[in-house]
């Protein structure tokens, strides 16, 4: 029983640290680094398959001797490896044009997969010594992981994801008490409970050494270089850090017009997960008016919309909701996803003018889709905020990034939430070519379209010499309107750059480009008799995203690739407006590690001979890896949607994942293996048809009725996903012993390249051709599965008493 407790925590431990390690690396540096976490963990789960093969005198002379050193390991290692991403730091901006970059790379994934290892090697070493009962202690493994994906969503609100490092190796120690009372009867145990708790304080101390170090390209690094420059709060929950940062020198007017008589207020910087910088203003409470509004862009909406009652989706410091109060608006919802930010708004009292508790304004802590969806009032204006910064969506930080928030479907929920002659204000960054705003007005284009509008007279873009504004009116716009926006843009010069009834002769007059490219891409998208056509045709890929592929910030065309790479090392943006590069980069890391760390090792000390004997086997367990990879993936980013935040899916769904599979693996003994692996391909391909239907009806649900929702519909996809494993070892176990650790070895070597394959499939072809691929190769696993079968003598024994 001790040992099971034991294999609990330390498969705890391992999730805690895992999920964490991808905040962290969101943190530190971007989004696409957290998918280098999963491929680096399934790296040390795979690699210690092959070190059991090497090793194999540990499951033959007293494999629970080894248990406590294993967990040992994993709380050293966890600890050191943190410790050497924070002072050994990796630049992701140079590794185009740097080889050291690469080499710290290197090291950093090797490290980092280092505690997996001990970890994995735990589990196979377990699995290895009595296959008999591979369903009990896959059981214990699979439901600790699953305790710690909560514990990893709600420890970085009271330690932070640095303090959650440390908690994991205290869970790791603690495992290793457990298993070694089997061996030594609690010697050295009180040692062992003092270190823990010294950890668990240190955890909630957090020293500033151990403190995540930011990458020098996000927001909140460059702020604290100003030389007056203080940071003033840091506010931690389980998806996300919110740091509030003061310098005289940081000033903020987005969307301004180069006519402009006042300068903005004094600010502070609000920045999320290091980035995502927006402005809290120092403004007088209870203001009607303030000078500077009257130059931004998103200041003619309520030009054409007086009195409003404004609905703003994600404002951060509220900068987006100054300017419908200071433009005459009636009332402001602020639909808020994060309460840190409220919160941190709110602190600044009187000095941010008690902006959220104005009672001009209703603060909603709410996903603003979901908050489309549910609420009932119509609005004259529907704001989306803009909340990436310019730099990071140039050189490619977000086109990994699920934004949910700009794809058809979500634009449909706010034209919904219109009244008649209701505007929609959606603001982009402008680039050179245009990418952004251009896939914005296509995403405009399309959801008026499937509302039953007519773009060609619903919409009108303006820009700026930095941002472009997109209007999407419910109902045609009315000359009058047409003539109050001329005279708006004109007042501030402002370049015009779609109206229905515009004229060549009215672009590209105050911020002169080259050639009015803007101008020619809208009248080009709306006049094109075959879009499709003019999609293919346009340098970027700017086809409108959906909820099946919802990623806005990913422009990159294959056709692409030699101007990309004749350009690295020649400019700052190393991944040529694309992070497509990075996970192909952490693809080749991943295949050869795999290959070095995995199957060299295996191929040299033990022969896995020739044969159908052989290869259908293993062929069967490389399709489980690459299976239950194309299932999980695409899963954890499609919840994204349906519960509002990248961390909630995640431990949400491997939550339920792992601790369905768990189940699943104790009742594997009863099921049979073909008939689970031919109803997993029909209920996969099920899933990915029925997910959306389901999103769709219950969207607007509570975030605790929809958590409720999302693990009762994981729940039979990871009940059969357990069976086939821990049931195909046992049998493997009978007919080819030698076989296991080439079938666990070869499963992690395929399960390391199939996570971040499953991500490039998703990026280049949605979430639901990720899932066939899933569904496919659990139909080849039951095609292959004959070969592990052996003629059952006797009923299986049931598990033994726990």
């Amino acid at each position: 029983m001790t040992t099971y407790a034991g294999l609990f925590l330390l498969s705890a431990a391992t999730l805690v640290f895992e999920i964490n390690l991808t905040r962290i690396f969101s943190i530190a540096q971007f989004y696409h680094f957290a998918f280098m976490i999963v491929s680096l963990a399934l790296l040390g789960f795979g690699a210690s398959g092959t070190f059991l093969a090497l090793f194999p005198w540990l499951k033959e002379r007293n494999p629970a001797r080894a248990l406590p050193l294993l967990s040992w390991g994993f709380a050293l290692t966890a600890v050191g490896s943190y410790a050497l991403t924070l002072y050994v730091p990796f630049d992701s901006f140079r590794i185009a044009h740097d080889w050291r970059q690469a080499v710290v790379l290197t090291l950093h994934y090797i490290a980092l997969a280092t505690p997996f290892f001990c970890s994995g090697a735990a589990v196979g070493l377990l699995l290895a010594a009595r296959p008999e009962v591979a369903n009990c202690t896959y059981a214990a493994n699979l439901t600790g992981s699953a305790i710690g994906c909560l514990l990893a969503v709600v420890a970085p609100s009271l330690m932070g994801s640095e303090g959650a490092v440390i908690l994991s190796a205290a869970l790791g120690l603690l495992s290793a008490l457990l298993f070694q009372l089997r061996v030594t009867s609690g010697k050295f145990a009180s040692a062992q409970v003092a270190l823990v708790l010294v950890l668990l304080a240190v955890a909630l101390i957090t020293p500033s050494f151990l403190e995540i170090r930011l990458s020098p390209y996000k927001s909140l690094s460059y702020i604290l270089l100003y030389p007056d420059a203080e940071l003033i709060s840091q506010r931690w929950n389980g998806f996300s850090r919110v740091d509030v940062a003061r310098s005289a020198s940081m000033r903020s007017l987005p969307g301004r017009g180069f006519i402009c008589t006042s300068g903005p207020p004094a600010q502070l910087g609000l920045t999320v997960d290091g980035d995502d910088l927006s402005a809290i203003s120092h403004v007088p409470p209870g203001f009607t008016e303030l000078p500077f509004t009257d130059c931004l862009l998103t200041a003619l909406s309520y030009r054409l919309r007086p009195n409003a009652r404004a609905l703003v989706l994600e404002p951060r410091g509220g900068f987006d909701v100054l300017t419908p109060l200071a433009e005459g608006a009636r009332a402001v919802t602020a639909v808020e996803a994060n309460p840190l930010i409220v919160a941190a708004v709110r602190a600044q009292g009187e000095w941010a003018g008690n902006l959220y508790d104005d009672p001009r304004v209703t603060v909603v802590v709410e996903e603003g889709r979901a908050y489309a969806r549910r609420a009932r009032q119509r609005y004259d204006v529907v704001s989306l905020s803009l909340t990436a910064p310019q730099r990071p969506v140039t050189s490619g930080a977000y086109s990994l990034a699920e934004e949910y928030r700009y794809t058809v479907q979500a634009f449909g929920d706010y034209l919904a939430r219109l009244d008649e002659g209701g505007l929609l204000v959606v603001t982009r960054w402008l680039q050179a070519p245009p990418s952004e705003a251009i896939r914005a007005f296509a995403l405009t284009v399309e959801a008026v379209e499937r509302a039953g509008g007519d773009p060609r007279t619903q919409l009108v873009a303006l820009r700026s010499y930095q941002q472009m504004l997109i209007l999407a009116r419910r109902g045609p716009f009315t000359g009058e309107e047409l003539e109050t926006i001329r005279a708006f843009a004109a007042a501030r010069a402002f370049d015009l750059v779609y109206l229905p009834d515009i004229r060549p002769d009215e672009v590209n007059v105050y911020n002169v480009l080259p050639e009015p490219d803007y101008y020619r891409a809208c009248v080009g998208l709306l006049e094109a008799e075959d879009r499709g056509s003019w999609y293919r045709a346009y340098p970027f890929d700017v086809t409108p995203p959906t909820d099946d592929h919802p990623f806005f910030g990913h422009f990159f065309k294959w056709g692409q690739t030699q101007e990309v790479l004749a350009m690295a090392g020649h400019t700052w943006q190393p991944f040529g407006g694309t992070g497509y590069f990075v996970l192909l980069a952490m693809l080749a890391l991943g295949t050869l590690a795999a290959g070095v760390l995995i199957l060299l090792p295996l191929a040299a000390r033990q022969s896995v001979g020739r044969g159908k004997s052989v290869t259908a086997p293993l062929g069967y367990f490389a399709l489980l890896g690459l299976g239950y990879l194309c299932v999980e993936i695409p899963l954890l980013q499609r919840f994204i949607l349906f519960l509002g935040h990248p961390a909630y899916a995640m431990a949400t769904v491997l939550f339920a994942l792992l601790l369905f599979s768990g189940l699943g693996s104790l009742v594997s003994h009863r099921v049979p293996l073909r008939l689970a692996l031919i109803l997993l391909p029909l209920l996969v391909g099920g899933y990915a048809l029925g997910l959306p239907v389901l999103f769709e009806a219950t969207l607007a649900a509570s975030l605790g009725a929809r958590l409720l929702i999302a693990v009762a519909a994981l729940a039979p996809p990871g009940l059969l996903m357990g069976i086939p494993f821990p049931q195909g070892l046992a049998l493997l176990g009978r007919k080819s012993p030698g076989l296991i650790a080439w079938a666990w070895g070869v499963n992690g070597a395929v399960s390391v390249t199939a996570s971040i394959l499953a991500a490039l499939l998703a990026l280049s072809c949605g979430f639901s051709a990720v899932l066939a691929v899933g569904a496919a190769c659990y139909l080849g696993a039951w095609i292959t599965a004959g070969a592990i079968r052996v003629p059952p003598r006797r009923r299986a024994p049931p598990p033994p008493a726990r």
